[in-house]
């Protein structure tokens, strides 16, 4: 695997930034995890004053012919321990805990069809995945509520098609998830394990509504035919803000941004995206990242004005996940590649808006968390 270089102030630089001052280097060490989905490899990298690497790689998954597809990754508050989601199985899919540091297995637990991206609670009880169920029956599918103790399912949450995008507010007291094939956001009310509201995205649709959108799985295929699946905005992903005010939304189909005011359950504004907008993350100073997935590059918006700061490209397509640096940073960036190329991640300066690092990594670099920090090893 090739090794992190810090690269040259100029390389990457978005029109945008092509004023800004170099980046400085980092002073001290972050840790990341990632997983590889068509690698069946969890990777642990560290970036610092001497660039990254990769720190360690673990083989995940039970099935050893087949492909595991280890999509979501997410660290418990306390830093001991990490959660993959892995979306193949026979039939289902599961979740895996791990210990963190020396990537030991403690436990897994089979969920529903093809666990996707997942969260974990701020007290770190328990993870929340969502079933996206990415090639099944059109049908309305779940979020998964594990114990994380004993790797226990005690909830599975019925939402609507194709979940994805699972993420708490920062209180941890909500939920919310987006159905790719419904258009539409799904509130879970912790407390109850239950759907609170639903909100639809579509342009021209936008309505926000109490209770669950489909109380009962549909009864017979007849069911399935009679649902309107041609999605315009296609959600990936939901993003709170800090103060969990607003809900920001990826739209992926429609490249567009739309953020709903929580307290009103209204639509407060939709603004444009890049090709392809993917996955969303948020810097504690209130910059929403988003990944564009065909677009080949990265945004950092204000998401209060809708305007874009910076647009930084990608050394490969297929752009995918996003984490920040709890100090604001860096964002590290997954990139799936195409075809016999491996997956990537790379490090944005998120003062300069420069690519200052890329390092090569398994197959469809996927789901990615933040570990911590340490004093530089170099």
């Amino acid at each position: 695997m090739a090794s992190l270089v810090l690269q040259g102030a100029a390389q990457n630089a978005p029109a945008s930034a092509a004023s800004a001052a170099p980046p400085n280097p980092p002073t001290q060490d972050y840790l990341v995890y990632v997983v590889c989905e068509s690698a069946d490899k969890i990777v642990l990298l560290r970036f610092g004053p001497g660039g990254a690497h990769i720190e360690s790689q673990t083989h995940t998954g039970l099935l050893v012919t087949d492909i595991n597809g280890p999509h979501g990754v997410i660290v418990s508050p306390d830093q001991k321990y990490f959660y993959v989601a892995e979306g193949h199985g026979r039939p289902d899919g599961s979740a895996w805990k791990y210990r963190a540091g020396t990537n030991d297995v403690i436990k897994y637990t089979s969920l529903g069809l093809f666990p996707a991206t997942t969260d974990v609670t701020p007290d770190g009880n328990f993870i929340y995945v969502a079933n996206a169920n990415f090639h099944g029956d059109m049908v309305p599918s779940s979020i998964s509520v594990v114990a994380t103790d004993q790797m226990i399912e005690v909830k599975r949450i019925q939402t609507c098609t194709m979940p994805h995008g699972s993420r708490l507010n920062h209180a941890g007291t909500k939920h919310y998830s987006v159905c790719m094939m419904d258009d539409m956001l799904v509130e879970i009310d912790t407390s109850k394990f239950a759907v609170d509201r639903y909100f639809m995205l579509a342009a021209g649709k936008e309505m926000g509504m109490m209770g669950a959108p489909y109380p009962e799985l549909p009864q017979s295929m007849g069911d399935h035919k009679a649902m309107d699946h041609k999605p315009i905005c296609t959600p990936t992903w939901a993003q709170p803000s800090n103060d969990g005010s607003t809900i920001y939304v990826a739209c992926n189909q429609s490249n567009e941004i739309v953020a709903i005011n929580t307290d009103s359950w209204t639509l407060s504004r939709r603004f444009p995206a890049g090709n392809g907008v993917y996955n969303l993350a948020m810097t504690k100073d209130g910059r929403l990242i988003a990944t564009n997935k065909r677009g080949q590059s990265v945004s950092v918006f204000d998401p209060v004005g809708g305007k874009e700061l910076a647009r930084i490209p990608t050394l490969r397509k297929v752009v995918h996940g996003a984490v920040v640096t709890p100090d604001d940073r860096y964002a590290f960036i997954t990139v799936e590649g195409v075809g016999a190329e491996p997956g990537t991640v790379e490090v944005i300066d998120l003062a300069s808006y420069k690519t200052v690092a890329t390092v090569d990594v398994g197959s469809q670099a996927a789901g990615i968390d933040f570990w911590k920090t340490e004093p530089s090893k170099q």
